[in-house]
């Protein structure tokens, strides 16, 4: 399994539409407004690494609302427990409050 985050910049008046337009691309699994100099982030799973092409430069150049993309490659996954732990320092002290 392959796994790519494609970053886009979409024109302002049209960020909702292109998201939804994308997750209508096959391959792309999630699709996230986010914040900062991207708009997007769709994140694409696919079968093999040929298959990135298709989507990427087949699909995805056809959706209206792109002004820009960055492609990114994962090379490793990392088990959600793990993604929980690192981004919950220092919020355990909370929880124990909250159990008490």
């Amino acid at each position: 399994m392959v796994t790519a985050l494609v970053m886009v910049q979409a024109e302002r008046q049209r960020i909702q539409e292109t998201a939804e337009a994308l997750a209508s691309v096959p391959g792309v699994r999630e699709v996230y407004s986010v914040t900062g100099e991207w708009d997007i982030v769709a994140v694409l799973r696919l079968a093999r690494y040929e298959d990135l092409d298709n989507v990427v430069t087949g699909h995805l150049r056809k959706v209206d609302g792109i002004a820009r993309t960055q492609t990114m490659l994962a090379f490793r996954t990392y088990s959600e427990d793990l993604l929980d732990q690192g981004f919950g320092v220092g919020l355990d002290e909370g929880r124990a409050e909250e159990n008490s």
